[in-house]
């Protein structure tokens, strides 16, 4: 079963003490990070834990964690890789080619999580000294082995994705010119889809509006799905945020009426789980060895094919 936790406003990332322990206005992603290793610790099983960040901005979906181009290559904004959205074939959405970084205890997670916090985009504007311009997903999947009373093996999967959403914005008040116009723009549609997608839900509507934006779709399972889903509204209590403060709660307040229908976490064999490893494994050798020889584009023909044709499909859509 994934959870997903969605922080409305600013999401704090405080930086920890000598001893690495949270300070007291650390935010809801470390925290939650930090329970999680406790309680893995506590159990004294066998566990790996994965991550992913990714940043949504301007509709476009950039990987936090994936290693850095060289300073002597420069790179155009619009010659990087483009990160596509893909259906997985059981309802939900993944990115192809995130970057998964594995992690063995909070500390880790922490400094992946100030590496790919570096890296998003934020702007000073009249309102806000260090303002969110694009929407954050960090995901956690966590694996626990366990063994049945007859000594199999099973392997039980959970994920919890933490979404820092960015504020929505008066572009008057803001002071926002040109590019962070355009940002401010593309950060109002999106909370927009993504309240027309929960009104929907609310009101039980024949059609759901997820493919109207990527941050909705990115939520789609979360809102409706099979995960158990949790948001959280900042607001400021200074009178001249009234506006804003009454929109966020009453975005929060429709939301609450989302009825989920949530899922046990999986289960599965550990052969299933090492075959389904050794298939990834062989897929990767193959786009390794297509690099090196030039045979396609980067990556073996097939899997070309392959994405194209998915890709005609998710735009016939």
């Amino acid at each position: 079963m994934a959870k997903l936790v969605l922080v409305k406003g600013e999401c704090k990332r405080s930086k920890r003490g000598p001893n690495g322990e949270l300070p007291p206005e650390a935010g809801v992603i470390p925290r939650a990070v930090q329970q999680i290793f406790d309680a893995l610790e506590g159990q004294n099983a066998e566990y790996s834990v994965k991550v992913t960040f990714l940043e949504l901005y301007n509709e476009e979906i950039t990987d936090l964690l994936a290693p850095e181009e060289p300073s002597r290559v420069p790179v155009d904004e619009k010659q990087k890789k483009q990160l596509l959205l893909m259906e997985d074939g059981k309802g939900g959405v993944l990115v192809r080619g995130l970057e998964e970084e594995i992690v063995t205890s909070a500390s880790e997670n922490f400094t992946l999580l100030e590496r790919g916090s570096a890296k998003r985009r934020t702007a000073e504007t009249l309102l806000n000294k260090q303002s969110s311009r694009s929407h954050s997903l960090f995901s956690i999947t966590i694996h626990i082995k366990e063994a049945t009373p007859e000594g199999e093996e099973l392997i039980k999967c959970g994920k919890l994705n933490l979404v820092d959403l960015a504020g929505s914005e008066n572009i008057s008040r803001s002071g926002a010119r040109e590019g962070r116009t355009r940002e401010a723009g593309e950060i109002n549609k999106s909370l927009l889809t993504l309240g027309r997608v929960i009104n929907a839900l609310v009101e039980h509507l024949g059609h759901i509006p997820y493919r109207d934006s990527k941050l909705t779709r990115l939520l789609r399972d979360s809102l409706g799905g099979k995960t158990k889903t949790c948001i959280i509204a900042t607001v400021s209590p200074v009178a001249h945020c009234l506006e804003e403060t009454l929109s966020t709660l009453d975005y929060a307040h429709r939301a609450k009426n989302i009825r989920n229908k949530p899922e046990v976490n999986q289960k599965m064999m550990k052969s299933t789980l090492i075959k389904d490893l050794y298939g990834e494994i062989d897929r990767l050798k193959a786009e390794v060895y297509a690099s090196r020889e030039k045979n396609g584009v980067y990556m073996p023909n097939e899997r070309y094919y392959q994405e194209e044709s998915e890709r005609k499909v998710l735009d016939l859509d």
